[in-house]
């Protein structure tokens, strides 16, 4: 009889009192949970020989037990004309996932990822025409952080959003965890004041969110004020109405008292004519807010099909005006010029293909 392989306990992605809870079931001491949290996610370690506090037995005793790296590091591409460099990265099951540092004047962002693809088909995004594989793991989000941290140094990563494949709300309890983390006060480096959770609007996981606790920074991938026009560039919309999706943000920010981000990819025709500024002045008057402007970016790199095929960027004299109107109306309007599309790295072109 063969005898069964023995699953080993995934330690990378527990907050604190799980760790604690870990090494208490174990027969160690509570403040094991403490050490092991410092080394892995302060210290960035990835071998249990570099954990020096810990004795020696227990060192090998988690070694042939549990996993503490999540990813693998298989390529990375810089862009010369903008310093963003996106990393290839896969998981232990061979999916491959992509994160990118966005280098700017005032701050360096991490784009991080919370699935392998994305299950929700928004027609200006690559990702989501990839389609979808699985949902990463806590640790698997945080190891992004990691590779970033290391390579471009942790004290230069001034923020992280979770902006990059999937849909980070649909993920939520490892989402979740990977922010307990960031949040912990034995986390040096990153708080959430700097950390964006983007969503295209899961209306039930935006009010779990809010009483969550963690009062961290939301962005609502918003693109249209208009049902219909919502619906027909984001199908999620027809499940999760704008309308819904409206009263969960009211109540996340009036729960935690931040500011949302709406997220705006402008659409020739689509979503740029006068009437959407008038609605995106109604809403920024009813929630605090600020609009991200993000002129569309080429899913050429997909060969897109279908309603996605049709889709056009707004001329940039239009996106100028356009931004410039919602201006003369007091509304804070940040214009997210396109970084890294030479290397398929802007916003809305990540994408791998599956094994």
């Amino acid at each position: 009889m063969i005898n069964a392989v023995k699953k080993k306990t995934l330690l990378k992605g527990m907050p604190l009192d799980e760790l604690n809870d870990y090494f208490v079931s174990i027969g160690e001491p509570k403040f094991r949970g403490g050490q092991v949290f410092n080394w892995m996610y302060n210290h960035l370690v990835t071998d249990f020989a570099e954990m020096e506090n810990l004795p020696k037995e227990l060192r090998n005793n988690l070694s042939e037990n549990t996993i503490i790296r999540t990813l693998d590091y298989v390529d990375s591409e810089l862009s010369e004309s903008t310093g963003t460099k996106k990393f290839l990265l896969e998981t232990s099951e061979h999916n491959k996932i992509e994160s990118v540092i966005i280098p700017e004047e005032k701050r360096t962002t991490l784009c991080i990822s919370t699935q392998v693809g994305c299950p929700l088909d928004c027609k200006f995004c690559a990702t989501g025409l990839m389609g979808y594989k699985k949902n990463l793991t806590a640790g698997e989000i945080f190891d992004q952080y990691l590779f970033a941290a290391k390579d471009y140094g942790k004290d230069n990563l001034t923020n992280i959003v979770y902006m990059g494949m999937g849909e980070p709300l649909l993920n939520y309890s490892a989402t979740v965890n990977s922010l307990k983390i960031f949040a912990d006060e034995l986390t040096t480096g990153i708080s959430l004041k700097k950390i964006t959770v983007s969503t295209a609007g899961i209306a039930p996981k935006i009010i779990e969110l809010a009483d969550s606790g963690l009062k961290v920074k939301l962005a609502l991938s918003l693109h249209s004020c208009f049902e219909d026009t919502r619906s027909k560039i984001m199908p999620i919309n027809i499940k999760y109405p704008l309308k819904q999706n409206i009263d969960a943000i009211k109540y996340y920010v009036k729960k935690t008292g931040t500011r949302i981000t709406f997220e705006y990819v402008m659409l020739k025709d689509l979503n740029d004519r006068q009437d959407d500024i008038n609605a995106l002045a109604r809403l920024c008057s009813e929630i605090p807010s600020k609009i991200n402007v993000i002129p569309f970016n080429s899913l050429k790199h997909m060969k897109p099909e279908g309603f996605s095929a049709l889709l056009e960027p707004t001329p940039k004299h239009k996106i100028e005006d356009f931004v410039a109107k919602l201006r003369n109306r007091n509304i804070t309007v940040n214009v997210r010029y396109t970084q890294g599309d030479d290397i398929a790295a802007a916003c809305g072109q990540l994408a791998v293909k599956f094994n």
